[in-house]
């Protein structure tokens, strides 16, 4: 069993995951994984919350347990690379809200040691985005999935590990050699692109999150209350797996706080991998202009 650093938290697996940072880990880790078989899976009460039973065709089972602990009773001869990418996606979004943490559907930046990000669905540019910006210097706390812990101060950023999963069209065009690059997992259409540098490890204040949106033009509006808090259902993570009474209520009151405490806005942009360059001016511009207006007003 190896131990390893993602969201905040020391995971001890017996699954080998090579896309996260190993580290030495003294004491108790916060999150044990274990392959087992499907009675270790199906003897445990499910209840859509705190146990949490799932599972993949083709994958395997999952149970995943107060926020703790992940059994996973593979199904024979599945491809590793797969059973990874299922676990540091959904199974692991399931045990972060298990842990009380809003998991939005978005990739993150740091802009001035503050957490920014970029919300939508898949294939809506999250993860292409996020590289360019770290194309062009600036570090990357997530890709796909963001956790944000919400309390009484400002809402913070757990960073996930540094991998992004592209499309080869968008890892040509920010100059990688996609002939380097491997499938996340055999037939993959995404290539994964595993950095050295330039991964934001602390956790960090979060300033924005921007919608991601496809148009004519490129252009940034704010939104509303009300229309962000739609959008912040919408792109929860594990939505509709993790129904129990209690976590919807804990959820609805997240997605109620992050809209009073962080600033909202609809970025739309036309869709060309030939103006990335021009994206991450405009955000960098937009945020900057941002702290611009709030020191001013601290000032007077």
């Amino acid at each position: 069993m190896k131990t390893y650093q993602a969201y905040n938290l020391s995971i001890a697996s017996e699954l080998l995951l090579p896309e996260l940072i190993e580290i030495e880990k003294e004491g108790n880790p916060d999150v044990i994984v274990r392959l087992g078989k499907p009675e270790d899976v199906t003897n445990v009460e499910f209840d859509r919350g705190s146990n949490f039973r799932g599972d993949v065709a083709e994958v395997g089972m999952f149970l995943v347990q107060r926020g703790c602990e992940i059994t996973i009773a593979p199904e024979p001869g599945v491809d590793e690379a797969l059973l990874c990418t299922i676990l540091l996606g959904p199974i692991l979004s399931i045990l972060l809200r298990q842990r009380g943490l809003l998991v939005l559907h978005a990739s993150c930046v740091d802009i001035n040691n503050k957490a920014v990000a970029f919300m939508g669905g898949s294939g809506w540019g999250k993860s292409t985005l996020a590289t360019a910006f770290h194309t062009s210097g600036f570090d990357v706390l997530s890709d796909d999935v963001m956790p944000i812990q919400i309390g009484s101060g400002q809402p913070i950023v757990f960073p996930a590990y540094p991998q992004f999963k592209l499309w080869p069209e968008a890892a040509a065009s920010l100059g990688q050699d996609t002939e380097s690059l491997s499938p996340i997992h055999q037939n993959a259409p995404k290539l994964g692109y595993k950095f050295a540098r330039g991964f934001q490890q602390n956790p960090l204040p979060l300033q924005r999150i921007y919608v991601l949106a496809k148009g004519d033009e490129h252009e940034i509006a704010s939104l509303q209350p009300q229309d962000a808090f739609v959008e912040l259902v919408r792109h929860t993570r594990a939505m509709s797996l993790v129904t129990e009474q209690e976590f919807l209520t804990s959820h609805m009151r997240l997605c109620t706080e992050l809209v009073k405490k962080v600033d909202f806005c609809r970025f739309t942009r036309k869709p060309s991998l030939a103006d990335l360059p021009d994206l991450v001016n405009l955000i960098a511009n937009d945020v900057a202009d941002d702290n611009k207006s709030t020191l001013m007003l601290a000032v007077q």
